[in-house]
């Protein structure tokens, strides 16, 4: 018998929760809800879900934090999340995908969106890496062991910003437009805005330290790997009069 995929509802207003929890039960999947940060926390400790859909404001604790602090949990950092908030800026959804929400949902929403949504991020959760490593220059990526090195040193990454490297090296020199890279490393572009991308190339950069000036941006294209950046590459010979 098919387990029903388990979805964590953290969210402080009943209506909503409820209404969320109805629509999910009749489409498939195993709601549970949880009210505050304390009674999630608790809730996940017991049973890993397959997706949390977590409300931004909360009493207590942020929904801002907790997706920060369950990022960094080993057991949780593969858990996807989606932010559910009536914040709807632009810097409010960079934050909220920066502190680790995998997609960023806008108060009011529809459940058919929701829904979508929710079965999106579950295909991009099916395993996709394959076995080996791959090199570029000093930059090594092991995908069996999920472990990453430039010069000999270890790189810590998360799992959107692995799955994009790895794609990346693997079709180093070409240039990625947003979409594309939507399409392959996260799997479904459908409901996933473009400037995503943007904030993972620049977390990607940032975790890769030096090695970060080999992810190019290509204006008006995407982005690129190369082995050689421009601030590296010898300018053409030029001949001197004689």
């Amino acid at each position: 018998m098919r387990t029903l995929p388990r979805v964590l509802i953290v969210e402080d207003e009943a209506p909503i929760a409820e209404l969320i929890a109805v629509n999910l039960r009749h489409n498939g999947f195993q709601p549970t809800w949880a009210m505050d940060s304390e009674t999630a926390q608790r809730e996940l400790d017991a049973v890993l879900p397959d997706v949390i859909l977590l409300d931004w404001m909360l009493p207590g604790e942020s929904g801002l934090s907790l997706a920060k602090k369950w990022r960094k949990d080993p057991r949780t950092k593969g858990v996807p999340i989606l932010m559910l908030t009536a914040r709807g800026d632009e810097a409010d959804r960079v934050a909220g995908l920066d502190a680790g929400a995998d997609d960023y949902i806008t108060k009011p929403f529809s459940t058919k969106e929701l829904l979508a949504r929710i079965r999106a991020v579950l295909r991009r959760r099916a395993p996709e890496q394959l076995g080996g490593s791959v090199a570029i220059g000093a930059l090594l990526l092991d995908a069996s062991t999920h472990r990453v090195s430039y010069d000999g040193q270890p790189l810590k990454l998360g799992p959107t910003e692995f799955k994009l490297l790895h794609y990346f090296m693997k079709h180093a020199e070409r240039v990625h437009s947003r979409g594309q890279l939507l399409d392959k490393v996260w799997g479904d572009h459908v409901f996933i805005e473009e400037r995503t991308v943007d904030v993972h190339v620049k977390r990607l950069r940032e975790a890769l330290g030096a090695a970060g000036v080999l992810i190019e941006t290509v204006r008006g294209a995407g982005y690129r790997l190369t082995a050689q950046p421009l601030a590296q590459r010898q300018p053409a010979a030029v001949a001197t009069p004689s």
